[in-house]
């Protein structure tokens, strides 16, 4: 149902001169999900999440964000949504405290100085209140980051590459954060080029020269690919996989470890491919294809799998 839609819109296109960087994507994002966006640098995430949140002014499309009309009610939009960019964004010689007080007067929080002082307190930050940003570490510029992007209490919160630069411990941390936060009904589009973080979403959108080509959970998408996977054990692996490269029925052979990932979208023509490399050095195994498996085959065939 519509009213369940954080996210409901459709046909959403911008263009730069003669470049298509969003092409008529449409995407449906549920109230209290956590929907991963993904795609190779350049693909549009960072454009279409602008134009969600009233940044961009679309050229074409429509639909709604909270309800409220993505083109016509930009403005009431902002005022609902939190945007975290893939830089930090904020000032390096002002305080945690002061950061987080500008913010507040941006958006006319009332009663800010108890909103800045819980806000600090809630994610931690209260030792760090007086710390300058500049000084803080990569993960403790995340947390100012995602305290910064709720402190007026936003129902939606746009992630641009959260995580980038940041420990896998608080790593770990801030996706423990993002999902208490999503139980209490906040809706999440994040992008992230990392594969544990996009499985840890409700479900995934995929992104590629502007046009979205699978939408999903993680078993949906990679089923959508129709992709069969084999592993393959043994010496010489480079060399083994450039040759399978080369086979008729083989759309990639991956290292994988200490292991090759070799997949197809046609399972008997895959299976005629690596016939004559079954040998006694190798050891192969069919296994179910991973969502890394699933991602690199959309992004190296350019669109959907049949």
């Amino acid at each position: 149902m519509p009213e369940d839609l954080a996210i409901n819109v459709r046909g959403m296109t911008k263009r730069f001169g003669d470049r298509t960087a969003v092409d008529h994507v449409d995407l449906q994002v549920r109230r209290g999900e956590i929907c991963g966006f993904l795609g190779p640098n350049g693909s549009g995430k960072t454009t279409f999440i602008r134009m969600l949140c009233g940044l961009l002014r679309a050229d074409e499309g429509e639909g709604t964000v909270l309800g409220l009309d993505v083109i016509r009610e930009s403005e009431a939009i902002k005022r609902q949504v939190g945007y975290m960019t893939q830089k930090f964004s904020f000032y390096e010689d002002l305080s945690v405290e002061e950061n987080l007080d500008f913010v507040a007067r941006m958006y006319g929080v009332p009663n800010r100085h108890r909103a800045v002082r819980d806000s600090v307190e809630r994610l931690g930050l209260a030792e760090r209140s007086r710390q300058l940003a500049g000084t803080l570490s990569g993960g403790w510029k995340q947390r100012l980051a995602l305290t910064a992007c709720l402190i007026h209490e936003p129902r939606l919160l746009l992630l641009d590459e959260p995580t980038a630069g940041v420990d896998p411990r608080a790593r770990r941390e801030f996706w423990e954060e993002i999902h208490e936060l999503a139980g209490r009904g906040l809706t999440f589009l994040i992008t992230t080029h990392y594969m544990d973080e996009a499985e840890r979403c409700h479900r995934l959108a995929y992104i590629l020269n502007g046009k979205l080509l699978t939408h999903g959970t993680v078993d949906e998408v990679i089923r959508g690919t129709g992709l069969t996977t084999w592993s393959v054990a043994g010496p010489d692996l480079l060399a083994l996989a450039n040759r399978l490269r080369e086979q008729l029925g083989v759309d990639m052979a991956v290292a994988f470890g200490s292991q090759l990932h070799v997949s197809g979208a046609d399972a008997a023509a895959l299976e005629r491919a690596i016939g004559p490399f079954r040998d006694r050095a190798h050891q192969w195994h069919k296994i179910d294809p991973g969502l890394e498996d699933a991602f690199i085959h959309l992004m190296e065939n350019g669109g959907r799998a049949p």
